[in-house]
């Protein structure tokens, strides 16, 4: 590897930090008020059990499928006028969809926001996106588990951040106040965001005129291998269904396991974080470690030890133990989702990586709708435990649908 080929651009590391940072807040922005919003949703209105439960999966899909379908459309306009302006955009809305959110008088409100702030969200995806097109290639694997981290740390300390202000308030203000508060300080945050990536963020960008645009029926013949990346969408999708299925009810399971508590956020909190401090510790040496081996080997790994997870988690009976899994799971997903945008980033050309993204988040969407339905579904006719033995299986489909279709496939390590 030449000397030239590893030189960072001018600016690399302010832009990097920068976004690390934007990613660090939106992350824990979400994972601040959405682990509670099923115990939100309870206090809004005499709701029963399966409205519940179909109202807090509506709110985690609405965001998703809007994105699903504007992703496309931003992705085009990324790859004209550049991920910096994305992120801008996905910011500033995000600072004020979510403000709004806090002042929801009922169910209906609440996802009908998320719908609005799906359209313009994406900051996590377009930063990602544009420390691709700055980053040489032999150190992707590594930029890429960092941006993962970010919002994954993010995830972290949101829902300890969250659950212990939703306690305090809601002791103090007493009713859905405790759930509000969140929502204000994570507008405030996202401001902060919206000035920091537009006054410090500085990217190499030449804008691409639309007449002058490959059609992405032309990118996609182009790219080194297309069923790579077919293979990537379809992992992106499952290993983000995986996730979500849990994200809706995580907080009623816990509640379900000790039912006479006062601490139900706060302990809801911590197992909905515990994720996020397993990624956090493991990223940096996974990411290396896909530099070495290829991002494959350590995808397959990581799928294979998730599906192993989630079948104590189906059974336990202690919110601690289902905390400490989640734990392992959120090292093994440290080899999931970063090692699927390394191969994207490695098989992608500069000037298409923001439609092949917006692409990914598209998938990445339709994944997140698939899974909190599923959760909210399976655990409203059903019970928790059983959505924990399918959320397992779709681990296991994923791994075996690389076995067979990615197969004797090589990476590009340009």
């Amino acid at each position: 590897m030449t000397q030239e080929k590893s030189k960072l651009p001018t600016g690399w590391h302010k832009a990097f930090y920068t976004l690390w940072l934007g990613c660090f807040i939106t992350g824990m922005g979400y994972s601040m008020t959405m682990p509670f919003i099923s115990l939100f949703i309870s206090d809004l209105g005499n709701y029963t059990k399966l409205q519940i439960n179909l109202y807090s999966g509506l709110a985690f899909a609405m965001t998703f499928i809007a994105q699903a379908i504007v992703s496309p459309y931003w992705g085009s306009l990324a790859d004209r006028k550049g991920r910096k302006l994305m992120c801008m955009r996905a910011s500033g809305v995000m600072a004020l969809t979510i403000t709004l959110t806090g002042f929801a008088p009922n169910a209906v409100y609440i996802v009908v926001m998320r719908f609005i702030q799906g359209s313009f969200s994406g900051y996590i995806n377009n930063a990602t996106a544009l420390m691709a097109g700055e980053t040489p290639h032999n150190r992707s694997g590594w930029v890429m588990s960092q941006m993962m981290t970010a919002g994954t740390a993010g995830n972290l300390v949101g829902p300890l951040l969250g659950g212990t202000l939703s306690s305090f308030f809601g002791n103090m203000l007493g009713g859905a106040w405790g759930y509000r508060i969140p929502f204000f300080i994570t507008g405030v945050l996202m401001f902060l965001v919206f000035l920091g990536t537009t006054f410090f963020v500085h990217e190499d960008f030449t804008p691409i005129s639309r007449e002058k645009m490959k059609p992405i029926g032309e990118i996609m013949k182009s790219l080194p291998s297309v069923k790579l990346i077919i293979i990537m969408f379809i992992t992106t999708m499952l290993v983000q269904s995986s996730t979500m299925s849990i994200d809706p009810i995580v907080s009623l399971y816990v509640k379900s396991m000790m039912p006479n508590s006062r601490d139900v956020a706060l302990v809801a909190g911590i197992v909905a974080a515990t994720p996020g401090l397993g990624t956090s510790i493991a990223a940096s040496k996974i990411g290396h470690k896909m530099d070495e081996i290829g991002p494959l080997k350590v995808l397959r790994i990581g799928l294979v030890v998730g599906f192993v997870l989630f079948v104590p988690m189906a059974i336990t009976n202690s919110p601690w133990v289902l905390a400490g899994l989640r734990f392992l799971l959120g090292i093994a997903s440290a080899g999931m989702l970063p090692a699927a945008q390394t191969v994207l980033t490695l098989n992608t050309p500069s000037e298409s990586f923001g439609r092949i993204f917006s692409y990914n988040q598209s998938f990445q969407a339709v994944g997140s709708v698939m899974g909190s339905l599923m959760g909210s579904a399976i655990s409203g006719f059903s019970n928790y435990a059983t959505v924990f033995w399918i959320t397992g299986l779709t681990l296991l489909i994923n791994f075996i649908l690389i076995l067979i279709f990615a197969h004797g496939i090589s990476y590009s390590n340009r």
